[in-house]
């Protein structure tokens, strides 16, 4: 396990995971909770969870990796990306860092990732926290096929900026160059554009995990959504809410797909709260 010296915020510590040079962040101390990001271009932990991480450190070990094949984690030749493959790498993460119980947030793509992992591997998680998550059935949205079928230029990056974000003032010129310089930098967008090629509904049911499983789920799960999501549609976590049991639902209005940076206290709270109870 090694840490770098970069002085880009987004790189922190390396470990091996089954043979991939993963990138990950480890702050605080305490019940261990992990961190999965979303599947936008140029996502890494840290820009997906900035906000986050140091409000929760305070009371838990958290644990942020860029998952396989995103950021600043290696990309192997030859890797098939898919939720197996993305499920596999963070339960390896679990087995390096030598974690056997841990809690779970889960953004967007990296909600079916927690939901795999809930349900195929039971004994390794404790909570559940689902925001704007994937995982259940669903026509894909305009909001998500232009996520997924970004071809890099600025004007693309900042038309899905806006997609993202329901206050506009979250977003600008300088954000944009930001995760744009992210999303192009060597191999990131050759891997981005391989994860999930036309026709992009595939790359939804892919993601689906079985709702027999997900209502078998014993977990304490709490669900949060952006009323005015463009990316996942609300009806996601309604029919999550709907299949798991102990599970409750708080949803934003005026806020879009970035709870966690739209409405960062209030949802570092909410989340710290419940992991807390």
């Amino acid at each position: 396990m090694t840490t770098t010296t970069d002085q880009s915020p987004e790189i922190a510590k390396t470990i091996d995971v089954n043979g991939v040079a993963t990138n990950y962040h480890d702050a605080g101390e305490g019940a261990p909770v992990v961190l999965i990001h979303g599947s936008g271009p140029g996502v890494t932990a840290w820009a997906n969870w900035r906000t986050t991480i140091p409000h929760l450190a305070e009371k838990f070990r958290v644990i942020a990796p860029d998952i396989l094949g995103f950021g600043y984690t290696e990309r192997p030749d030859g890797v098939e990306y898919n939720s197996t493959t993305w499920t596999q790498h963070l339960v390896g993460l679990l087995d390096a860092l030598g974690l056997d119980t841990v809690s779970i947030v889960g953004n967007s793509f990296g909600g079916s990732l927690a939901l795999n992992i809930a349900t195929k591997h039971p004994e390794r998680v404790d909570r559940l926290v689902l925001m704007g998550s994937v995982g259940v059935p669903f026509e894909i949205t305009d909001g998500l096929d232009a996520v997924w079928g970004f071809e890099p230029s600025l004007p693309a990056m900042r038309k899905l900026l806006d997609v993202f974000a329901y206050d506009r003032s979250l977003v600008n010129d300088e954000l944009a160059e930001l995760r744009l310089a992210a999303a192009t930098r060597p191999g990131v967008q050759e891997a981005f554009g391989a994860m999930f090629p036309a026709p992009r509904q595939h790359g939804v049911d892919e993601m689906v995990v079985d709702e027999k499983l997900i209502a078998g789920l014993t977990n304490d799960t709490l669900i949060v959504h952006g009323r005015d999501d463009q990316v996942i549609p609300l009806s996601n976590s309604l029919r999550l809410v709907e299949l798991i049991d102990r599970s409750q639902l708080h949803v934003f209005g005026r806020c879009g797909h970035w709870v966690q940076i739209e409405h960062s206290a209030r949802f570092n709270s909410l989340v710290a709260d419940f992991l807390s109870e």
